[in-house]
């Protein structure tokens, strides 16, 4: 096999045959720093695959596509609890934790899904998420403010990227400055439930009371924030339950909060790797709307999102048949040469930029324009206030073990 040496890793040019367990090469070093050539032979010679435990990964942008718009791939919790079963893997984490959302719109299929979906979006709108734009470059100032005051080095994910959107969703909610270190250390304790399930279990009652409270308050005396405009939802025909409110609720604010982090710091590396077109949004910072999107869809920070098949349904000329799972590698489509042209390579005015990074279909994602809003201010500020930004010196990157998500632990940078 030969490799060649690029900004984004080392990557395939001889395209050998596939693993005959895409499952095992992805939890590989290698993969672990630069999962796209494996995608690329993936795509290549097995783009339908079927692991010897037989579950299928999906890595065409075509086959994708569709089949998050297909019906026949469910979402639904209680498919997806019995699939996981049916394969006898451990379900204590993710039993308890969909036990406790209840049904919520991340874990249902129409015509549930279509009516949560519904009421949320009244609550969630453009306007709304636009109106954050100014309150969001407070914070992106502050904390670059911060930064500098501490300098000359700085790690990206600690100090500024895992910060801003826990302020952005508090500001967005209405939870009160004096609560939001509480709010951040029950994010972290209930991200490791996999890990420790009674501390996390507790630090999700201690969020729910926290959160019934919350929703009390605004029932009594409503505000201009996300909670109150959940709350009028609650129509006499059309509403949504309490227990659905305030599952509504754990979602909405739990979501966006490593999603927005990690577009920021893989989006941060992928321009420091790219300097030619860094240059090029430092010279034209009216580039950032359509240079988010290109970062999001060069280094997705999703790679892949998990279905059920629901009803036997072909594709790619291979038979999924009901009660399988399915993942589909949204890092992988967004690599796809049938899809972009010279997909390997960053560029930020690519023109029709039809990524999937934040999905596509019924379940696309809710607070995606929230997530590019922090990611436009973000790194526009970066940009335009740092302008000798770059890695540190030795620095080591180490990207977490998980490869269904694409994050870093640490960025150190200096400027």
């Amino acid at each position: 096999m030969t490799a060649t040496e690029t900004a984004g890793g080392v990557r395939d040019t001889a395209l050998p045959a596939p693993p005959a367990d895409f499952a095992a090469a992805l939890l590989t070093p290698e993969a672990r720093r630069d999962p796209y050539p494996l995608y690329a032979r993936m795509r290549r010679e097995d783009p339908v695959h079927r692991s010897p435990q037989g579950i299928w990964y999906l890595t065409r942008y075509a086959d994708v596509e569709a089949a998050l718009g297909d019906l026949r791939l469910s979402n639904d919790r209680d498919r997806m609890t019995r699939a996981y079963s049916a394969l006898g893997g451990d379900l204590k984490a993710l039993s308890r934790l969909t036990e406790r959302l209840g049904r919520v719109m991340t874990n249902t299929d129409p015509p549930d899904h279509a009516r949560l979906r519904k009421l949320a979006n009244r609550a969630f709108t453009a306007r709304r998420v636009e109106a954050l734009r100014d309150g969001v470059q407070r914070i992106v100032d502050r904390l670059v403010d911060e930064a500098v005051a501490a300098g000359p080095a700085v790690d990206l994910i600690e100090a500024f990227a895992s910060r801003l959107p826990m302020s952005v969703v508090c500001e967005l909610f209405g939870i009160p400055e004096e609560d939001r270190p509480q709010v951040k250390s029950w994010f972290c304790r209930f991200g490791r439930l996999s890990e420790d399930i009674g501390r996390s279990e507790e630090a999700i009652d201690q969020y729910e009371e926290y959160l019934s409270a919350l929703i009390r308050r605004r029932r009594r005396e409503p505000g201009e924030d996300l909670v109150s405009a959940l709350v009028a939802t609650q129509t006499r025909d059309d509403r949504l339950t309490d227990s659905e409110l305030l599952a509504t609720c754990f979602i909405l604010i739990t979501a966006g909060d490593e999603t927005t982090t990690h577009l920021i710091g893989n989006g941060v590396l992928a321009l420091l790797r790219h300097p030619d077109q860094l240059a090029r949004l430092r010279a034209d910072p009216g580039l950032i709307r359509g240079a988010v999107e290109e970062l999001a869809r060069y280094d997705t920070v999703t790679q892949a999102v998990v279905r059920v098949v629901a009803q036997d349904l072909e594709i790619g000329g291979r038979t999924l048949r009901e009660g399988e799972l399915v993942y589909l590698f949204l890092g992988a489509t967004n690599r796809d040469p049938e899809r972009f042209a010279d997909p390997d390579r960053l560029d930020l005015a690519r023109p029709g930029n039809r990524h999937l990074s934040f999905g596509h279909g019924p379940h696309f994602c809710l607070g995606g324009p929230l997530a590019k809003l922090q990611a436009e201010v973000a790194v526009g500020t970066l940009v335009r206030r740092l302008p000798d930004l770059r890695l540190a010196d030795g620095a080591a990157l180490e990207w977490r073990p998980n490869p269904l998500q694409r994050r870093l632990s640490t960025l150190p940078l200096a400027f």
